[in-house]
């Protein structure tokens, strides 16, 4: 079962997450699914624009913690030899390979976008968000020092960042705008409306100058830092889950129970 919806209007590949039973929650399938997904898009000339949105109520509520991914556990290696691995690869790596794809790209999200989900989005070069939509990172409550991708400081300045993944506490769609991590805050009933009319503008621009000009930003980001910076909190990230390991015997558990969630999300968040 494929939880990727795929199709292309006018130029815009339209992926959509689609598990909304389970609020979005990403197991290995539906990562491996949207890497191919946004890899088919890049290929395709006949797209100029790639959304990624979801189905349901809530855009993601990141990382089901509830179906481990297969290759967490790799015969003849250490779990934490494999999932170090498997996280390079399908967390931090498939966000690095979206961010650089040379075609212009959009986040659309609406409800929560929790942990994992923000793997999803920080990638994309805009983001549209419902007035509806809330942003968080609560993984220090599973002693790891923040998601994967680690772009928290790029994209809400360090004090905003420190205050997400210290409280753990749920950022609204207009505080978000006021960070300048979202674009746009739009009501919920003209959510996918906005995001495909912003779209199609896009998408009639000469496709070699988007590439180029996406290209310069990145690439000033990237002179700023910025890539090294994640590698380097990947790998402190990895600090955590090694700590876990030695506590409890796998490094996706805290020592201790989670004696509270942000509002809005399901158990396997």
């Amino acid at each position: 079962m494929s939880y990727i919806d795929y199709k292309v209007l006018g130029g815009v590949a339209v992926i959509s997450l689609d598990r909304p039973d389970k609020h979005n929650a990403q197991d290995q399938s539906l990562l491996q699914d949207l890497d191919k997904r946004w890899s088919e898009a890049a290929a395709d000339d006949s797209v100029k624009v790639i959304v990624v949105r979801a189905n349901g109520d809530h855009f993601s509520s990141g990382h089901d913690l509830k179906t481990p991914a297969p290759g967490y556990f790799q015969e003849g290696k250490t779990t934490l030899e494999s999932a170090y691995v498997w996280e390079t690869e399908h967390y931090l790596g498939y966000s690095r390979r979206w961010r650089d794809i040379p075609k212009p790209s959009i986040a659309s999200v609406q409800g929560a976008c929790v942990a994992g989900a923000l793997n999803v989005i920080w990638p994309c070069d805009l983001i549209v968000a419902a007035d509806n939509a809330f942003f968080s990172d609560p993984v220090v409550k599973f002693g790891v020092g923040g998601v994967e991708y680690h772009a928290h400081t790029w994209e809400l300045g360090a004090r905003r960042a420190k205050e997400m993944l210290f409280t753990a506490r749920e950022f609204t769609a207009e505080e978000a705008l006021a960070a300048g991590m979202v674009n746009r805050v739009v009501p919920l009933a003209e959510l996918e409306d906005q995001t495909m009319s912003l779209a199609g503008r896009i998408a009639e621009m000469d496709p070699w100058a988007l590439a180029t000009a996406k290209r310069a930003v990145n690439q000033t980001l990237d002179v700023m830092g910025q890539q090294a910076a994640m590698q380097a909190a990947f790998d402190i990230h990895w600090q955590g889950h090694a700590n876990a390991l030695l506590r409890t015997g796998f490094p996706l558990l805290t020592p201790e129970p989670i004696k509270s969630k942000p509002t809005g999300k399901q158990e396997d968040t």
